[in-house]
Protein backbone atom coordinates (compact mmCIF):
# COMPACT_ATOMS: atom_id res chain seq x y z
CA UNK A 1 0.00 0.00 0.00
CA UNK A 2 1.38 3.44 -0.82
CA UNK A 3 2.10 5.50 2.25
CA UNK A 4 2.23 9.23 2.81
CA UNK A 5 5.44 10.35 4.45
CA UNK A 6 7.51 13.41 5.14
CA UNK A 7 10.21 13.80 2.52
CA UNK A 8 12.91 16.28 1.59
CA UNK A 9 13.00 18.71 -1.28
CA UNK A 10 15.89 21.04 -2.10
CA UNK A 11 15.41 24.77 -1.62
CA UNK A 12 18.62 26.20 -3.04
CA UNK A 13 17.94 27.91 -6.35
CA UNK A 14 21.38 26.91 -7.59
CA UNK A 15 20.56 23.26 -7.08
CA UNK A 16 17.26 23.16 -8.97
CA UNK A 17 16.94 24.33 -12.54
CA UNK A 18 15.02 23.68 -15.72
CA UNK A 19 15.80 20.34 -17.30
CA UNK A 20 17.98 20.34 -20.41
CA UNK A 21 19.64 17.62 -22.42
CA UNK A 22 22.62 16.34 -20.41
CA UNK A 23 25.99 16.76 -22.15
CA UNK A 24 27.28 13.34 -21.04
CA UNK A 25 26.00 9.81 -20.77
CA UNK A 26 23.32 9.40 -18.10
CA UNK A 27 21.29 6.44 -16.93
CA UNK A 28 17.55 6.21 -16.40
CA UNK A 29 14.40 6.99 -18.36
CA UNK A 30 12.34 8.72 -15.64
CA UNK A 31 15.30 10.19 -13.77
CA UNK A 32 18.84 10.58 -15.07
CA UNK A 33 21.69 10.05 -12.62
CA UNK A 34 25.06 11.64 -13.30
CA UNK A 35 28.19 12.21 -11.19
CA UNK A 36 29.64 15.73 -11.05
CA UNK A 37 33.30 16.30 -10.21
CA UNK A 38 33.00 19.33 -7.92
CA UNK A 39 36.76 19.94 -7.98
CA UNK A 40 36.59 20.78 -11.70
CA UNK A 41 32.88 21.38 -12.26
CA UNK A 42 32.70 18.68 -14.94
CA UNK A 43 30.51 15.63 -15.39
CA UNK A 44 32.40 12.38 -15.03
CA UNK A 45 32.32 10.34 -18.21
CA UNK A 46 30.43 7.08 -17.89
CA UNK A 47 31.71 3.80 -19.33
CA UNK A 48 29.30 1.02 -20.28
CA UNK A 49 30.44 -2.52 -19.55
CA UNK A 50 28.61 -5.78 -18.86
CA UNK A 51 25.25 -4.04 -18.76
CA UNK A 52 26.29 -1.44 -16.15
CA UNK A 53 27.57 2.15 -16.09
CA UNK A 54 30.88 3.05 -14.44
CA UNK A 55 32.69 6.30 -13.64
CA UNK A 56 36.30 6.82 -12.63
CA UNK A 57 36.89 8.91 -9.51
CA UNK A 58 40.07 10.47 -8.20
CA UNK A 59 40.92 10.01 -4.51
CA UNK A 60 40.31 13.20 -2.54
CA UNK A 61 37.98 14.81 -5.11
CA UNK A 62 34.54 15.94 -3.92
CA UNK A 63 31.59 14.94 -6.04
CA UNK A 64 27.83 15.44 -6.33
CA UNK A 65 25.03 13.22 -7.58
CA UNK A 66 23.01 15.09 -10.20
CA UNK A 67 19.40 13.91 -10.50
CA UNK A 68 17.28 15.10 -13.43
CA UNK A 69 13.54 14.48 -13.54
CA UNK A 70 12.58 13.83 -17.16
CA UNK A 71 8.87 13.51 -16.45
CA UNK A 72 5.99 15.96 -16.14
CA UNK A 73 5.12 14.89 -12.58
CA UNK A 74 6.80 14.97 -9.21
CA UNK A 75 8.99 11.99 -8.35
CA UNK A 76 10.56 10.66 -5.18
CA UNK A 77 14.22 9.60 -5.34
CA UNK A 78 15.54 7.31 -2.59
CA UNK A 79 19.29 7.81 -2.94
CA UNK A 80 21.77 5.13 -1.89
CA UNK A 81 25.54 5.67 -1.75
CA UNK A 82 27.65 2.59 -0.97
CA UNK A 83 24.49 0.84 0.22
CA UNK A 84 23.66 3.63 2.72
CA UNK A 85 20.65 5.98 2.50
CA UNK A 86 22.13 9.43 1.82
CA UNK A 87 19.38 11.14 3.88
CA UNK A 88 18.85 8.98 6.94
CA UNK A 89 22.13 7.05 7.15
CA UNK A 90 20.25 3.74 7.36
CA UNK A 91 21.29 0.68 5.41
CA UNK A 92 19.49 1.53 2.18
CA UNK A 93 16.07 0.11 1.29
CA UNK A 94 13.63 1.34 -1.34
CA UNK A 95 10.85 2.08 1.17
CA UNK A 96 12.85 4.76 2.97
CA UNK A 97 12.88 8.55 2.83
CA UNK A 98 14.43 10.51 -0.02
CA UNK A 99 14.32 13.64 -2.16
CA UNK A 100 11.33 14.94 -4.13
CA UNK A 101 12.01 16.46 -7.56
CA UNK A 102 9.61 18.83 -9.28
CA UNK A 103 8.63 18.13 -12.93
CA UNK A 104 11.43 18.70 -15.45
CA UNK A 105 13.84 19.81 -12.72
CA UNK A 106 17.38 18.94 -11.75
CA UNK A 107 19.12 18.82 -8.35
CA UNK A 108 22.65 18.11 -7.17
CA UNK A 109 23.02 16.12 -3.95
CA UNK A 110 26.41 17.07 -2.54
CA UNK A 111 26.67 15.01 0.63
CA UNK A 112 25.25 12.98 3.49
CA UNK A 113 22.24 14.76 5.00
CA UNK A 114 23.10 16.00 8.52
CA UNK A 115 20.19 18.39 9.11
CA UNK A 116 17.70 20.48 7.16
CA UNK A 117 20.51 23.00 6.62
CA UNK A 118 23.71 20.96 6.23
CA UNK A 119 25.23 17.99 4.45
CA UNK A 120 28.61 16.27 4.88
CA UNK A 121 30.39 16.38 1.51
CA UNK A 122 30.76 13.29 -0.66
CA UNK A 123 34.36 12.67 -1.70
CA UNK A 124 36.23 9.76 -3.21
CA UNK A 125 38.53 8.02 -0.77
CA UNK A 126 40.16 4.69 0.00
CA UNK A 127 37.69 2.01 1.03
CA UNK A 128 38.78 1.86 4.73
CA UNK A 129 38.01 5.59 5.08
CA UNK A 130 34.58 5.38 3.42
CA UNK A 131 31.54 6.23 5.53
CA UNK A 132 30.09 2.77 4.90
CA UNK A 133 33.27 1.03 6.10
CA UNK A 134 33.56 3.31 9.14
CA UNK A 135 30.01 2.32 10.11
CA UNK A 136 30.77 -1.41 9.61
CA UNK A 137 28.92 -1.72 6.28
CA UNK A 138 31.66 -2.13 3.62
CA UNK A 139 29.98 -4.80 1.47
CA UNK A 140 28.32 -2.43 -1.03
CA UNK A 141 31.03 0.21 -1.39
CA UNK A 142 31.46 1.39 -4.97
CA UNK A 143 27.88 1.84 -6.17
CA UNK A 144 25.46 4.79 -6.25
CA UNK A 145 21.80 3.96 -6.79
CA UNK A 146 18.44 5.69 -6.95
CA UNK A 147 14.98 4.14 -6.53
CA UNK A 148 12.43 6.26 -8.40
CA UNK A 149 8.76 6.51 -7.45
CA UNK A 150 6.02 8.33 -9.34
CA UNK A 151 3.46 10.27 -7.31
CA UNK A 152 -0.08 9.06 -6.78
CA UNK A 153 -2.34 11.84 -8.01
CA UNK A 154 -5.98 11.83 -6.94
CA UNK A 155 -8.36 14.30 -8.51
CA UNK A 156 -10.61 15.61 -5.71
CA UNK A 157 -14.34 15.48 -6.27
CA UNK A 158 -15.88 18.95 -6.55
CA UNK A 159 -19.34 20.09 -5.74
CA UNK A 160 -21.24 22.01 -8.43
CA UNK A 161 -20.15 25.66 -8.68
CA UNK A 162 -17.53 25.15 -5.94
CA UNK A 163 -14.28 26.95 -6.63
CA UNK A 164 -11.05 24.95 -6.14
CA UNK A 165 -9.08 25.68 -2.99
CA UNK A 166 -5.43 25.43 -2.07
CA UNK A 167 -4.34 23.51 0.99
CA UNK A 168 -1.10 22.67 2.70
CA UNK A 169 1.05 23.41 5.67
CA UNK A 170 3.84 22.03 7.76
CA UNK A 171 3.54 18.34 8.54
CA UNK A 172 3.48 17.63 12.28
CA UNK A 173 4.82 14.53 14.04
CA UNK A 174 1.47 12.74 13.87
CA UNK A 175 1.73 12.63 10.08
CA UNK A 176 5.27 11.31 9.89
CA UNK A 177 6.14 7.69 9.61
CA UNK A 178 8.18 5.82 12.20
CA UNK A 179 11.33 5.72 10.08
CA UNK A 180 11.30 9.48 9.61
CA UNK A 181 10.83 10.10 13.34
CA UNK A 182 13.73 7.78 14.13
CA UNK A 183 15.99 9.53 11.61
CA UNK A 184 15.11 12.97 12.99
CA UNK A 185 15.46 11.77 16.57
CA UNK A 186 18.96 10.50 15.83
CA UNK A 187 19.90 13.89 14.37
CA UNK A 188 18.49 15.69 17.42
CA UNK A 189 20.53 13.48 19.77
CA UNK A 190 23.82 14.25 18.03
CA UNK A 191 26.25 16.14 20.31
CA UNK A 192 27.02 19.75 19.52
CA UNK A 193 30.53 20.61 18.39
CA UNK A 194 32.87 23.40 19.41
CA UNK A 195 34.56 25.42 16.63
CA UNK A 196 37.89 23.74 17.36
CA UNK A 197 36.35 20.29 17.25
CA UNK A 198 34.57 21.16 14.00
CA UNK A 199 37.84 22.25 12.35
CA UNK A 200 39.54 19.09 13.53
CA UNK A 201 36.70 16.92 12.28
CA UNK A 202 36.77 18.62 8.88
CA UNK A 203 40.53 18.06 8.48
CA UNK A 204 40.47 14.45 9.65
CA UNK A 205 38.75 12.83 6.61
CA UNK A 206 41.27 14.21 4.12
CA UNK A 207 44.18 13.20 6.35
CA UNK A 208 42.78 9.67 6.69
CA UNK A 209 42.33 9.58 2.93
CA UNK A 210 45.99 10.53 2.32
CA UNK A 211 47.24 8.01 4.89
CA UNK A 212 45.24 5.12 3.47
CA UNK A 213 45.55 5.61 -0.29
CA UNK A 214 48.70 3.56 -0.58
CA UNK A 215 47.06 0.62 1.19
CA UNK A 216 43.63 0.64 -0.51
CA UNK A 217 42.84 -0.89 -3.86
CA UNK A 218 39.20 0.25 -4.15
CA UNK A 219 37.42 3.59 -3.88
CA UNK A 220 34.57 4.45 -1.54
CA UNK A 221 32.75 7.63 -0.52
CA UNK A 222 33.95 9.57 2.51
CA UNK A 223 32.08 11.67 5.08
CA UNK A 224 33.56 15.11 4.42
CA UNK A 225 33.22 18.61 5.81
CA UNK A 226 29.77 20.00 6.56
CA UNK A 227 28.38 22.40 3.99
CA UNK A 228 25.34 24.62 3.76
CA UNK A 229 22.66 22.65 1.92
CA UNK A 230 19.11 23.80 2.78
CA UNK A 231 16.11 21.50 2.52
CA UNK A 232 12.49 21.55 3.59
CA UNK A 233 9.77 18.96 4.11
CA UNK A 234 7.00 18.02 1.74
CA UNK A 235 4.45 15.23 1.51
CA UNK A 236 4.46 12.59 -1.20
CA UNK A 237 2.25 9.56 -1.78
CA UNK A 238 3.81 6.85 -3.91
CA UNK A 239 1.76 5.53 -6.79
CA UNK A 240 3.12 2.07 -5.99
CA UNK A 241 5.07 0.45 -3.18
CA UNK A 242 7.50 -0.82 -5.82
CA UNK A 243 9.94 1.56 -7.53
CA UNK A 244 8.97 2.62 -11.04
CA UNK A 245 12.67 2.60 -11.89
CA UNK A 246 16.01 1.81 -10.26
CA UNK A 247 19.14 3.40 -11.72
CA UNK A 248 22.70 2.92 -10.61
CA UNK A 249 26.27 3.94 -11.40
CA UNK A 250 29.30 2.03 -10.20
CA UNK A 251 32.62 3.72 -9.54
CA UNK A 252 36.28 3.04 -8.81
CA UNK A 253 39.65 4.53 -9.66
CA UNK A 254 40.66 4.80 -13.32
CA UNK A 255 43.49 2.33 -12.80
CA UNK A 256 41.16 -0.25 -11.27
CA UNK A 257 38.61 0.15 -14.05
CA UNK A 258 41.36 -0.39 -16.61
CA UNK A 259 42.70 -3.40 -14.73
CA UNK A 260 39.24 -4.98 -14.60
CA UNK A 261 38.71 -4.49 -18.35
CA UNK A 262 35.90 -1.93 -17.97
CA UNK A 263 38.02 0.78 -19.59
CA UNK A 264 40.11 -0.36 -22.56
CA UNK A 265 43.83 -0.40 -21.95
CA UNK A 266 45.58 2.35 -23.92
CA UNK A 267 47.69 0.93 -26.73
CA UNK A 268 51.35 1.95 -26.90
CA UNK A 269 52.00 4.43 -29.69
CA UNK A 270 53.53 3.11 -32.91
CA UNK A 271 56.98 4.62 -33.33
CA UNK A 272 57.89 5.05 -36.99
CA UNK A 273 61.47 4.30 -38.03
CA UNK A 274 62.72 6.43 -40.93
CA UNK A 275 65.62 4.04 -41.58
CA UNK A 276 64.49 0.43 -41.32
CA UNK A 277 67.18 -2.23 -41.59
CA UNK A 278 65.84 -3.97 -44.69
CA UNK A 279 63.27 -3.53 -47.40
CA UNK A 280 60.27 -5.90 -46.97
CA UNK A 281 58.52 -7.66 -49.84
CA UNK A 282 55.28 -6.10 -51.09
CA UNK A 283 51.98 -7.76 -50.14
Amino acid sequence: MPTRRALLTLLAAAAISACSTPPALAVGSIVDLQIVDRSRGDLLSAYRSRGASYVAGRPGDRYAVRLTNRSGGRVLVVLSVDGVNAVSGETAATGQTGYVLAPWSSAEITGWRKSYAEAAAFYFTALPDSYAARTDRPDNVGVIGAAIFRERVVQPARRPFEAPTLGGGRLDDSGRDEGERRAQGAAADAPSESPAATRSAQAAPMQRERDSLAKADKLGTGHGEREYSPTTQTTFERASSRPDEIVQVRYDSYANLVASGIIGRPRPPVVADPFPAFVPDPR
